[in-house]
Order: C-alpha cells, then structure tokens, then sequence
C-alpha cells in the first residue's frame, strides 16, 4: 500500500508525532466551483485548518497514487487540468490503475484518508438519495462508505438537491450518527434548516471527539456526519432555493443528465439563478466546516494521547 500513497511531508510528520490532521476532498476544486473561485478557495480552506492548529491534508489522485495533502504545485495543476476524473468507491482501482488524475468524492476521500490514518475530513455536503431514486436507484456512495469506514465527516448536511428525509433514514439504518453542531435542526447545505431534526447534537468540538472516541472504542466501525449550520447572513432560506432546484433538476432531465454529471450541472445552474448567491453561501460554508474540523481533529488528538492503546476498526 505504501507505493500507492503519496503523503505530503507536513502531513506525514504530523501524523507520526500524533498530531491532529484534517482530510479535504479536491472534487470542490475540479468540479464543485468555476476558476478561479476553486484555487481560491482551495487555499483558503486550507489555511483555515492550519489556523485551527490541524494539518490540511487536501487528497486527490496524481500520476496513480493517492496523494495525502498537495502542495502549491499539485493544487494549480488539478484547477487547471482539464477532464480530471470524478473518483468515487468504484472507480479508485481504474483511475490508480490508469496512472491519471483524479478528484476524489467523499466517498474516496474518506477510504483514502481512513488509508493514511485520518480521522476528521471537512467538506461542503455529503452526496445522499437523490429525488426519484425510488425509480432511478440514483444513491450515492457516501452513504454506504459513512456506514464501514472510520472517518468523522464535518459537512453542512447532505446537499440540498437531494431527498433529505429519505437521506436521513438510510444514514439510520446503516448506524451513522448524525450530529447537529449547536443546532436541534438538520442543516442542509444552503440553508441552516430544512424542517426536519437533526438526530443527536452536541455544542463543542470536544463533545463531539468523545463520541467518535466511544464510537470506535466499542468496535462499530463506521463514520459519522457533523452537520454544521452554514453560517448566518449566508445562507439561503429553504424554500426560496428549492424553487431553484426544481428549475435545475427540471433541465437537467430535459437534457438527459444523469449519474456523475448531475452534481456539478445542478451546483452550476444554482450559480446561475441565484445570481452568485449560492457559490457564495457555498463558500462561507465550506470554509465554516474546515474550521470545526480542525478544533474536532485537535480534541480528538487529545483524546487519543490520553486513550490506552486502541485500533479503529474499518467495519
């Protein structure tokens, strides 16, 4: 495994020393918003984690290994590079394989950061069931990964194109604690509420690494879902950006857009019809989420010098 991974010298250092680290996924970059906003951005996120005390580890896949934290260099390449592939669970083997370049999902980057020992990972909103999946089948993988493997993913809720009570149900079924961070209400995404309850909450960063600490202890194996509200005075009300994706999904089946390709087709309308405010509410969030996950990554690395020795398991 070791040939696959290439870690960034900051981030491997930390995690020797035990120090607290935080995985980030690169698909914002490639697909989740237009340049330059993505470097941008990209930067930006990076220097909030450091900021917070924790290491960014920013994962993607450059000449067929996984790279653990990218350096200047790497991050201008993948906003620049054109038809950088989407990587999700299935398609890692193929595109380390191909020996090109990859973005990876939440899905991926939690299998990735799970491989370099991370725990915590920030993200903008986890991928769930989509609407009409009762026909289409149409789920996506992160939930599934959030079920077997060990990663605490901080995130405004599951994005705000999706069926959010159906996704709220199979995150149950598979045993995923979803935590609202100083809320009772579930995030989601644009908006701070959705109308449903956020099933758990907690109100600090310390609270919320003693649940991942007795979570694994126990040997459940899994992830877990820290909805953090995107931040008041950016975010969008429920029902006027519902009325928006409507319109958005709409085109999109009008034009036969399906799988993969919805996402970023669906993030790129809203840009467009909300006349910027989403990318900025995305934004605000993104860089919202990057900063809780770094004071969780700090008090979990407590937790863990004062823990006995323990495995995480990755069922």
């Amino acid at each position: 495994m070791k040939a696959r991974l290439r870690m960034l010298p900051e981030v491997r250092e930390a995690l020797a020393a035990g120090e607290p680290v935080v995985a980030l996924e690169s698909t914002i970059i490639t697909h989740g918003m237009p340049a330059p906003r993505n470097l941008e951005t990209a930067r930006a996120v990076e220097a909030a984690v450091r900021d917070g005390g924790a290491a960014p580890a920013t994962i993607a896949i450059l000449d067929g290994r996984i790279s653990v934290g990218l350096d200047a260099e790497d991050l201008e390449r993948l906003a620049a590079e054109q038809d950088v592939a989407k990587v999700s669970r299935a398609d890692l083997p193929a595109v380390l394989a191909g020996g090109g370049a990859g973005s990876t999902t939440v899905a991926a980057t939690m299998i990735c950061a799970d491989l370099a020992g991370i725990r915590v990972f920030a993200t903008g909103g986890i991928g769930g069931v989509h609407r009409g999946a009762d026909q289409s089948f149409d789920v996506s993988a992160d939930l599934q990964e959030l079920g077997r493997t060990p990663v605490a993913v901080v995130c405004a809720g599951a994005k705000a194109i999706l069926d959010l009570p159906k996704t709220l149900e199979v995150l149950e079924t598979l045993g995923v604690p979803v935590i609202g961070y100083g809320t009772d209400d579930l995030p989601a995404f644009y908006s701070r509420s959705c109308g449903l309850k956020a099933p758990l909450r907690r109100d600090t960063a310390a609270a919320i690494a003693a649940v991942m600490a007795a979570k694994w202890e126990l040997g459940l194996g899994g992830g877990l879902v820290i909805a953090n509200p995107v931040p008041e005075g950016h975010d969008i009300p429920a029902a006027a950006i519902a009325t928006h994706i409507d319109a958005a999904l709409a085109e999109a089946a009008a034009q036969g857009i399906q799988g993969k390709a919805v996402t970023p087709f669906l993030l790129a309308r809203l840009e467009q019809l909300t006349g910027g405010a989403s990318l900025e509410a995305n934004i605000a969030l993104v860089l919202n989420n990057a900063r809780l996950a770094a004071e969780i990554a700090v008090a979990y690395a407590g937790v863990e010098r004062l823990a006995v020795p323990a495995s995480h398991p990755r069922g």
